[in-house]
Formats: C-alpha cells, sequence, structure tokens
C-alpha cells in the first residue's frame, strides 16, 4: 500500500493518493486500506516518511559525524520530489489537523530525539561546551531547515545544512576550541 501511495504522489502530487487509488493501485480492497490508515492523509504521510532518514547514535560512531549525517539526509530528502509534496501538504493543512500531527510526532520529533542523543554525547565526550542548552542547540539546528522547507526563499540542500551545523558549532565547541 505505501508502494502504492508513493507511486500515486509521484504522479500526481497529494491530491492523488485517495483510499480508492491507494486500494486500486496496490490490489487490494478498500477496507484493507482503511485497516491500516484512518483516512488518506494518514497513507499519504506514511509514504512520505516511508525510509524516512535515521541515524541511530551508535556508541562506536563519531556523535558529531553522525549528527552531520543525519541533517545532510534530512535536506536530501526534502529536496525531493517527496520533500516538495510534504511542503505542499503542511502548507495547506491546519496546524492541528492530523497531517500537520503526523507529520510533527513522526518526523520532526522523532529526528529531534535522534538529535538530542548525539548532541548529549558529543557534549559527554567534550566536543561542545558543558553548559550548552540542548534544546536551543536543537532549535539552531533544526530551525533553519524547517524554515527553508516552508519558506521556499533559497535552496534547502546538503550543502546548506554542511554551513549551518559548521557555523552552530562555533558557538557550541568548547570555549577552548574558539
Amino acid at each position: 500500500m505505501l508502494r502504492a501511495a508513493r507511486e500515486l504522489l509521484d504522479g500526481g502530487g497529494p491530491g492523488a493518493v485517495t483510499m480508492e487509488a491507494v486500494a486500486e493501485r496496490a490490489g487490494v480492497g478498500k477496507p484493507t486500506v482503511y485497516r491500516s490508515f484512518p483516512d488518506r492523509h494518514a497513507v499519504t504521510m506514511a509514504a512520505l516518511m516511508d525510509g524516512d532518514p535515521d541515524v541511530a547514535p551508535h556508541r562506536g560512531a563519531d556523535a558529531l559525524g553522525a549528527l552531520r549525517r543525519q541533517l545532510r539526509a534530512i535536506a536530501a530528502r526534502f529536496a525531493s520530489n517527496t520533500g516538495r509534496h510534504v511542503t505542499m501538504l503542511l502548507a495547506s493543512a491546519d496546524a492541528d489537523s492530523e497531517l500537520s500531527k503526523s507529520f510533527r510526532h513522526h518526523f520532526v520529533l522523532a529526528r529531534r530525539a535522534e538529535g538530542r542523543l548525539l548532541l548529549e554525547r558529543a557534549r559527554d565526550e567534550k566536543q561542545l561546551r558543558p553548559d550548552v542548552n540542548i534544546e536551543v542547540a536543537l532549535d539552531l539546528l533544526y530551525g533553519p531547515l524547517f524554515f527553508r522547507l516552508l519558506m521556499g526563499h533559497a535552496p534547502l540542500d546538503e550543502r546548506f545544512m554542511e554551513q549551518v551545523l559548521k557555523e552552530a558549532l562555533v558557538g557550541l565547541a568548547p570555549r577552548s576550541a574558539v
């Protein structure tokens, strides 16, 4: 069903994803789709977020390197057709809609949770100042990404995220490193 929804998205954008179209393309009955998803917005968001960037904060990996990979993967994801569809969906959705809540909980907050673990680990490993406010640091890193996504005033790409991370790390670095 997710593959069918992604194909519909690629072919016609978010408006092409209906419960009927997903069922037909997936070769299942409409009730089967409804058993997995409450509405077309849920199946659309699931298709958009399927295989979303995930950087597990493994103990052996460099925390800041893992954070860099995650931010670049998110930028690459949103620079694609998928990202443009997400932007269209979010721009047209009420902030309290199920679609917006789904995106916020299943993507934004999940990426922040991963980022939080990575920043805490970098702080513990003395790659960041010991007094770094993790919540503010998360906003410094993820805020520009979502601002560019929603405003569309400039490209959202890996290069931009690399620049954001570089500039943020200047302020987050241990005082002796500056």
